[in-house]
């Protein structure tokens, strides 16, 4: 399904091929329009089903919460490095994105290098974060709290992999020359994906340890 979504035409939303005109064959036609849309509609109609999965987490949580046998877990100080990580993740891919818009194609391939590295070691993060909580004896069935955040923190590490998986497509691609000034558009649909994701931990977050 990634490689669908990102297949499109370059500087609307593509990841591959050189630049060709509007016509995608130089003809002139509106053909080489719908590709784009169907791109672009797929990541949002994926992105808003993902939405929809963790309000269905968080509306459920809120509601558990008010249980009396709601007993709060330790937050695993791992978090805080893994937070950091997948923030400065993302800072790297927007910068490796602008970068490829002058031109500057090595440092995309720098950007995209640093964000995989960096997601792959949130993932890693994260699985450290529930190593620690095992040995202060909180696993999944411990209490409601621990049974969320086993829930959502692999829900979102999943979700998560896909991202490094696409990011490392987009790399591979970058590596072969695939991408110029005039054709990088499908960077930015992995870039947004992966926002996407950043801006879900840190919501997740706020709502298993802050809210």
């Amino acid at each position: 399904m990634a490689e669908t979504l990102l297949r499109q035409r370059p500087g609307n939303g593509a990841v591959g091929g050189a630049g060709r005109g509007p016509g995608g064959n130089g003809g002139g036609s509106g053909a080489g329009v719908a590709p784009v849309d169907a791109g672009r509609l797929g990541l949002w109609l994926l992105l808003a089903a993902v939405t929809m999965l963790f309000a269905s987490f968080t509306s459920t949580l809120l509601m558990r919460r008010a249980a009396p046998d709601w007993t709060p877990i330790p937050l695993p100080g791992i978090l805080w490095v893994n937070t950091a990580a997948l923030l400065a993740s993302s800072a790297a891919l927007e910068w490796g994105r602008r970068r490829v818009r002058v031109g500057d194609v090595a440092g995309l391939r720098l950007g995209l290098l640093a964000a995989s590295v960096l997601g792959a070691g949130f993932v890693a993060g994260q699985m450290v974060a529930w190593r620690q909580l095992a040995a202060m004896g909180v696993f999944l069935r411990t209490n409601p709290h621990s049974s969320f955040f086993y829930l959502l923190t692999g829900a979102h590490g999943l979700h998560l992999v896909v991202g490094v998986l696409v990011l490392l497509y987009v790399l591979a691609r970058a590596l072969l020359g695939r991408y110029s000034a005039q054709a990088y558009g499908g960077v930015g649909l992995a870039a947004t994906y992966w926002h996407f994701m950043d801006g879900l931990w840190l919501y997740l977050f706020l709502l298993l340890f802050a809210i």
